[in-house]
C-alpha cells in the first residue's frame, strides 16, 4: 500500500484497509473464476488499483473544490469486468453511488463477492449490456477501454444525464465520461473536439506501466 499512500496521502485508515484487502480477495476469487490474468495478478496494485485510481486523480484535480465527485453523485462503470475501476473508486469516494455493470455473469459474481466482503454499501452490481439499459441515467460514466472510444460513446451516451447552463455554473464537475485508454488514440478523440480532454497518467504516477496510459474525459 506504499504506492497508494504516496499518491493519495489523504486516504483514511479505513480506506487504506479496504484497499489493502483487495489483492487477497481478488487472488482468492481468481482461483475460482478467472477474471484477471496471472501476469496482472502479480502486479495487481499498479495495474488494477492504481490504474483505476487515476480517475480519482483526474476528478480531484478537475473539480472546483478539489474533492472530486460531488457527494451523492451517481457513477456507472460500463464493462466493469471484475470491478475496475468502480470498486477502488467506490472506496476512494464513499459518498458517491457506483453502479458496476457487465454483461458477463461470472464477472458480476466476483464484483458481488468483493463488495460483500468489504461491506461496500455504495456499489450496485448489475448484469446488463449498455445498449439494453434505457430506463436509468447517471451523472458520470467510467470505463477501462472496452472498445474504440467513438464506438464506446455511441453505445453508451444515452446513460449520462444532460445538464443546463445553470448546472454548468453550479456543478462541481461537469457531467461526462472518464475513459482509461492506452496507446495511440488521437484519431479516436479528434472528432469530439474541445469536448474531449486527454490527461497523461504518467504525469501523476511514475511507474513505467503508465507511460502510454491516459484518462480521456468527454464532457456530456
Amino acid at each position: 500500500m506504499e504506492l497508494i499512500k504516496k499518491y493519495f496521502p489523504h486516504f483514511s485508515d479505513e480506506q487504506l484497509t479496504k484497499l489493502a484487502a483487495l489483492p487477497v480477495l481478488y487472488k482468492d476469487w481468481n482461483s475460482m473464476i478467472n477474471v484477471i490474468s496471472r501476469k496482472d495478478i502479480e502486479h495487481f496494485e499498479i495495474r488494477h488499483m492504481l490504474h483505476s485510481l487515476a480517475v480519482a486523480k483526474y476528478v480531484i484535480s478537475a473539480s472546483k473544490d478539489g474533492k472530486g465527485f460531488p457527494d451523492g453523485a451517481t457513477v456507472i462503470d460500463v464493462g466493469c469486468g471484475g470491478g475496475f475501476p468502480s470498486i477502488p473508486l467506490a472506496i476512494a469516494f464513499p459518498n458517491v453511488k457506483f453502479t458496476a455493470m457487465d454483461s458477463i455473469g461470472k464477472k458480476i459474481k466476483v464484483v458481488e463477492g468483493v463488495v460483500s466482503a468489504l461491506g461496500l454499501t455504495n456499489v450496485e452490481p448489475i448484469q446488463a449490456r449498455s445498449t439494453d439499459v434505457h430506463d436509468r441515467k447517471w451523472d458520470y460514466m467510467v470505463s477501462r477501454a472496452v472498445t474504440a472510444f467513438p464506438d464506446f460513446v455511441r453505445q453508451t451516451k444515452h446513460l449520462i444525464k444532460g445538464h443546463s447552463a445553470t448546472d454548468e455554473m453550479d456543478f462541481i464537475l461537469p457531467h461526462g465520461t472518464f475513459y482509461l485508454k492506452g496507446g495511440d488514440f488521437k484519431a479516436e478523440v479528434n472528432p469530439f473536439g474541445t469536448r474531449a480532454k486527454v490527461q497523461n497518467i504518467s504525469e501523476w504516477f511514475d511507474d513505467e506501466f503508465f507511460e502510454t496510459k491516459c484518462v480521456i474525459f468527454l464532457k456530456q
